[in-house]
């Protein structure tokens, strides 16, 4: 039954979507995710990510002269700081400067505030003549129960979730495949109607800038008619609630899984391949032929080594030795007639000695 729901919800889901894929015992393959168009000048999108991250530059702005927002801040926002209070206007990691009013604050997480009756904080800026554009569709809300199979919860036990269309039918694949939610299909959520089912006073918790709330109708803030700027306080929740495992989990599943706006997409390798080799294709092409002219002229060199350069060696080699052969023969015949002429000289003083001796 949860898979055949979950199947179905998907189908529905994939007119903002994109591809999803489901194997045969319903779990999500294939991240889903909403497109959220922010211009029509040049069709300019974002998108926002079941389980995303977020993050990204926080001052990327709504172009679009035609839109209500034009010039809001947009995106930015991480999913560490995702979660709200139990007070309208929370949650905002950036530009709720002035805490008394929601009216002309930007969009951190891609998507609008809810509104509530009475204009409460100015809130009917984001009412329902903008619904058609609204990013994830109008504002629905959805029961959950579970059983007591998998949670010891009450027969009355049950919570509503309020959110815009999209978000809460990917949110509710997480809730059933996590904390057993009953599959339930949303409805539509007219906040200033006085038979609505979830007041103002019901919400136990807010999430992404005030633009998803948990609710009970067994919980009532005395504190919900108080601007955020006026006071911080509110009622706190009944024992058993506090203490619910199953509130905690669809807490924390809200937390973790709601689709959140992601950090615009970077350019890709090959573009940036291409960007540099156009913008430095010029100094390249120099620096390779620079590079080929110094190859072609070494292996040149080397080749006319190879085949004379052992020649030359070795004539120089003989050259050299010749050349120390002649310097030493002649040193030595010039010592040889050195002592020749020491002997003649000898010789001729010794006949000189002689003669004298016989003719004195």
């Amino acid at each position: 039954m949860h898979s055949l729901w979950v199947f179905l919800a998907l189908n529905v889901v994939l007119t903002v979507s994109g591809t999803v894929l489901v194997n045969a015992a319903g779990t999500v393959l294939v991240r889903p995710q909403i497109r959220v168009t922010t211009t029509f000048s040049n069709f300019e999108a974002r998108i926002m990510d079941h389980w995303g991250g977020g993050g990204g530059n926080e001052f990327f702005r709504i172009s679009d002269s035609k839109h209500p927002f034009e010039g809001r801040r947009f995106g930015g926002a991480k999913r560490k700081e995702i979660r709200g209070t139990r007070a309208f206007g929370s949650g905002y990691p950036y530009g709720a400067s002035n805490q008394s009013t929601i009216a002309g604050r930007p969009f951190p997480f891609g998507v609008w505030p809810l509104y509530w009756d009475q204009n409460f904080m100015n809130s009917s800026e984001y009412g329902p003549q903008y619904d058609a554009i609204r990013p994830g569709g109008l504002i629905v809300y959805a029961p959950l129960r579970t059983t007591q199979e998998h949670f010891n919860v009450t027969e009355n036990e049950v919570y509503y979730a309020i959110g815009d269309r999209d978000s809460l039918l990917l949110i509710m694949i997480s809730y059933v495949t996590w904390c057993h939610v009953t599959p339930a299909w949303p409805s539509k959520f007219d906040p200033t109607s006085p038979n609505s089912t979830i007041k103002l006073e019901n919400v136990i918790q807010y999430f992404r800038a005030s633009s998803f709330a948990l609710s009970s109708p067994a919980y009532s803030n005395a504190f919900a008619r108080i601007s955020y700027s006026d006071t911080k306080d509110s009622t706190p929740l009944p024992e058993t609630m506090e203490h619910s495992p199953f509130r905690k989990c669809v807490d924390e599943v809200t937390e973790n899984a709601l689709a959140i706006v992601n950090k615009p997409p970077g350019p890709k390798l090959a573009g940036i391949l291409l960007i540099v080799f156009l913008s430095t294709w010029p100094f390249a092409l120099g620096a390779l032929g620079w590079t080929l002219f110094g190859t072609f002229y070494i292996l040149r060199a080397t080749r006319r080594w190879l085949w004379s350069g052992p020649f030359e060696y070795l004539s120089q080699l003989q050259y050299r030795l010749s050349y120390m052969m002649r310097y030493k023969l002649d040193a030595r015949n010039q010592e040889m007639e050195a002592r020749r002429q020491k002997m003649e000289a000898i010789k001729e003083t010794r006949r000189q000695e002689l003669a004298y001796e016989w003719y004195p």
